[in-house]
């Protein structure tokens, strides 16, 4: 969950410093920083265009002046199924590179729709691993609401919600523990 936006920043910076044009998306539906914004958790930020349900990620490219060496996505789990595809058309028939960044699963270790998408398209995945409280690798995301483990409610909550991120059996012990399941 750590560290996603500050990897997208460095890979556009690495574009950039060499004089390329990137293209950096990120979802509309992401406020909590500032709108528009690629923004790291140490304060780093960056423009970026916005995408919502309704935008086609290919026909935007399309509209621009010039070719982008690369496309960056920011919060790529907000993608649509339409939206994945059309990033693929981008690669695929215009030979863009186009790196998305996201989260796999929700707090309820239920695939975003984006994420979902994806995995199943994508030529090459990687994982940027975060470590759990426990030491070992962290591949659940955690909501707490009132110093419980949130089971149940909206896929998509942004504000001031706190999310963790811990191991699968840390997940396991803390929905037990809060006794939701």
């Amino acid at each position: 969950m750590h560290g996603k936006s500050i990897d997208l920043l460095k890979v556009a910076f690495n574009y950039e410093e060499r004089d390329y044009k990137v293209i950096l998306f990120t979802a509309e539906i992401d406020d909590r920083y500032e709108k528009g914004k690629i923004t790291t958790r140490i304060g780093i930020s960056k423009d970026a265009y916005m995408f919502n349900n309704n935008t086609n990620l290919y026909n935007f490219c399309l509209s621009l002046n010039y070719v982008p060496a690369c496309i960056l996505v920011d919060e790529a789990q907000f993608l649509s199924k339409e939206h994945v595809n059309q990033l693929s058309n981008l690669v695929d028939y215009l030979d863009i590179p186009v790196i998305c960044y996201g989260l796999r699963s929700d707090f309820k270790n239920e695939l975003f729709e984006g994420s979902k998408a994806l995995l199943n398209i994508s030529d090459k995945i990687e994982e940027l691993k975060t470590i759990c409280k426990c030491g070992k690798k962290a591949t659940c995301n955690m909501r707490i609401l009132n110093g419980k483990i949130a089971t149940s409610g909206n896929q998509v909550l942004i504000g001031d919600l706190e999310y963790k991120s811990v191991c699968r059996k840390c997940y396991k012990e803390r929905v037990k523990i809060d006794g939701e399941k």
